[in-house]
């Protein structure tokens, strides 16, 4: 399936800042003032790690939603480190979901399924393959 909104990311000059333009929408990501950026924004890997809490949380109220259930809140805590059992070969992703409502045990494990449904972490978990874009 292709996106059909391009991403354009601009960097002009400005060390690490750069501009992402996603359609109506303009983000900036930078790396922390102790790697020579100015924090002016998130990092790309906490952009990666944001699109992956979205999705989830998005999922989950759509589900929820769906069927009808009282889910008031969803949290969703990431974080990720370079595996140390493979030298850094691969990245382990840390996720903790918390969700608050009125569910009973099976809405909540239901739900905590449905949570690795979601297609962004499809995508990660997926084969990828980076190509150049032709015009």
């Amino acid at each position: 399936m292709k996106f059909k909104q391009n991403i354009i990311v601009t960097n002009n000059g400005a060390e690490y800042e750069t501009t992402s333009f996603t359609g109506t929408h303009t983000i900036t990501g930078d790396e922390p003032e102790e790697l020579g950026g100015t924090d002016k924004g998130p990092t790309a890997h906490q952009y990666l790690l944001s699109a992956l809490g979205m999705c989830i949380s998005i999922t989950l109220r759509m589900y929820a939603n769906r069927k009808k259930w009282d889910l008031q809140k969803v949290t969703v805590n990431l974080n990720m480190e370079k595996n140390p059992e493979d030298n850094g070969e691969s990245t382990i992703i840390y996720k903790k979901i918390d969700l608050e409502g009125n569910l009973d045990d099976d809405q909540l494990k239901r739900l905590m399924i449905i949570s690795e449904k979601c297609p962004v972490h499809k995508t990660l978990l997926g084969t990828i393959h980076i190509r150049e874009l032709n015009n």
